[in-house]
């Protein structure tokens, strides 16, 4: 089912707004500050062209680093770049999506491809940190991020 969802996906419009995401990509690689614009743009590329079975996760959910110095000023210097993101290709990615989720969600069939549309529509005004794993990773990700939550918590007294 996902190969054949990816395969529609991409001929009625998945691999329009990919190459949108690789235009952006390529703008941003032009200056050498966009750098990581343009490594956060390849990723929503591969999620847009391919969406089924494929899900987003934040890169500190896997690579498990906690608060440090280094985290702090990466993750300040990615929301910034998130910010100038939104402001230039982002609003017209989630417009798009946002469009293409509506008109899909309008017949019972375009459903599946709808709720796709929503999930890149949010995705795409905020990518920097984010990585395109798979479905299962994504759910072992979340668990161990889960867990690590619930031992913060019992281990604080009550």
């Amino acid at each position: 089912m996902r190969f054949a969802g990816n395969v529609i996906w991409f001929v009625l419009g998945g691999g329009i707004t990919a190459l949108v995401w690789l235009i952006g990509a390529a703008v941003f690689a032009l200056t050498i500050v966009g750098l990581p614009l343009t490594r956060a743009a390849i990723e929503m590329a591969k999620l847009s062209a391919w969406p089924f079975g494929k899900e987003i996760v934040h890169v500190r959910d896997l690579d498990r680093k906690g608060i440090s110095a280094t985290t702090a000023a990466t993750g300040t210097i990615g929301f910034i770049f998130n910010i100038i993101w939104a402001m230039t290709f982002g609003i017209i990615l989630f417009v798009m999506y946002a469009i293409a989720g509506v008109v899909n969600c309008l017949t019972l069939i375009g459903i599946p491809f709808g709720l796709q549309s929503f999930k890149l529509a949010a995705i795409s005004l905020w990518p920097v940190g984010r990585r395109v794993v798979t479905a299962e990773l994504a759910e072992l990700v979340r668990k161990d991020a889960a867990e690590r939550t619930l031992a913060a918590y019992r281990a604080t007294p009550a």
